[in-house]
């Protein structure tokens, strides 16, 4: 694994908003204390989160495409 596979919070938020999904590193740490964000890991007290489980997070979040507003969920 290289260095850029664990991002921290910050940059987490800002790698999930580079590809359009508008969220803050705030609204991640209330994820990591609700549930519900993507997954992510501790090296001490540090939380980091792998690239991977960012994509996937936001790939089950994202509806699928859909041709009106009045389409089923």
């Amino acid at each position: 694994m290289g260095p850029e596979q664990y991002k921290r919070r910050r940059e987490a938020a800002e790698y999930i908003r580079e590809r359009g999904i508008p969220i803050t590193a705030s609204t991640l740490a209330k994820y990591a204390c609700l549930g519900g964000g993507p997954e992510m890991r501790y090296f001490g007290r540090i939380p980091l989160y792998e690239i991977a489980a960012l994509d996937a997070w936001v790939a089950r979040r994202m509806s699928g495409p859909r041709r009106s507003t009045s389409d089923l969920a």
